[in-house]
């Protein structure tokens, strides 16, 4: 199994170059030990910098004793250079959302102090299959279903083919004490739920496969995704003024494209949260005019039907 692990983080080293430094964030589970294990096993062909970020997010009783073990786990493998950074999680959209934003913005931060181009996250296959889940019971559309990439650009997910059973039994093989979040088990969280009925369940009244087929067609929705943002791109890059499109050009773009170009030319305002269905309200001024009033967004931005084209302001 460890043999699985390595090659998977093998293989998305090849975009690093020698001497660079990545950050690996390091929870203490069993998927993002045994990420750092693996890169540190893997690190000297390269001659890579590791630097393990330990997040404390200080949401449990005993988050500070449990980031120190992890650090105590990593230095017994050999890694060096580890950080471990409380933070404070404010709530605005639920506890995981908020965890999740506060550790990522925490991550970015320390990647740009040590210069690594890139940061490793330990998500597994099972991962993205609740994502997947997660997504249609939110009514997502195709970019929230494709969910995460194996490589982004900054963020790398080596374990996204492999099953979190492999992982743990990896873990097993080579002796890695990991530590269970109790978080993983509280079924007052959907994703938890997912995790230990849904799927279950489906895999037991469907067969066995389920998360591999789900996560296959994540990586499906991926690429329709990035196919569909690609043709966005080259249509918003040829409007004169993003603020004033013209309703007869809007008209005429698949509904998939005009809501892309509508919510890229929102961005630009400063209105990049917009839900699919504040996003249907706008698309509406297009596609089903009938003479309604301003539609109101977030970050103040307003767009409304005016002399044939959509236009777009900010307050």
């Amino acid at each position: 199994m460890i043999t699985q692990a390595r090659l998977a983080v093998r293989q998305t080293l090849a975009a690093l170059s020698p001497g660079d430094g990545v950050v690996v964030a390091v929870s203490g589970g069993a998927d993002s030990l045994l990420l750092a294990y693996s890169l540190f096993l893997e690190r000297e062909e390269l001659a890579l910098s590791i630097h393990a970020v330990v997040i404390d997010h200080q949401l449990q009783e005993d988050s500070g004793a449990i980031a120190l073990q992890t650090k105590r786990a990593l230095e017994k493998f050999g890694i060096e250079s580890i950080t471990i950074i409380p933070v404070e999680v404010e709530k605005h959209d639920g506890i995981e959302a908020d965890a999740r934003r506060a550790r990522y913005q925490v991550l970015v931060e320390f990647a740009q102090k040590v210069s690594a181009p890139r940061i490793f996250l330990g998500h597994n296959q099972d991962d993205l299959a609740e994502s997947v889940l997660l997504g249609l019971t939110q009514g997502s559309g195709t970019k929230s279903l494709a969910a995460m990439r194996v490589d982004d650009g900054l963020y790398v997910r080596p374990f996204l083919a492999l099953e979190r059973e492999v992982i743990r039994q990896a873990c097993q093989e080579v002796k890695l004490d990991y530590w269970n979040d109790p978080h993983n088990d509280d079924e007052r969280f959907t994703r938890v739920k997912i995790r230990k009925k849904i799927l279950p369940l489906l895999e037991s009244e469907i067969g066995p496969g389920i998360a591999e087929a789900l996560a296959r067609s994540a990586r499906i929705f991926r690429e329709d995704s990035d196919a569909l943002d690609a043709l966005a791109d080259e249509i918003y890059a040829t409007l004169p003024d993003p603020t004033a499109m013209e309703i007869g050009h809007l008209e005429g773009l698949p509904v998939a494209l005009r809501k892309r170009v509508i919510r890229r030319a929102l961005a630009s305002l400063g209105a990049t949260r917009i839900s699919a269905e504040q996003l249907s309200w706008v698309d509406a001024l297009v596609s089903q005019w009938h003479g309604q009033k301003e539609v109101a967004l977030p970050a103040g931005v307003t767009a409304r039907r005016e002399s044939g084209r959509l236009a777009l302001s900010k307050k």
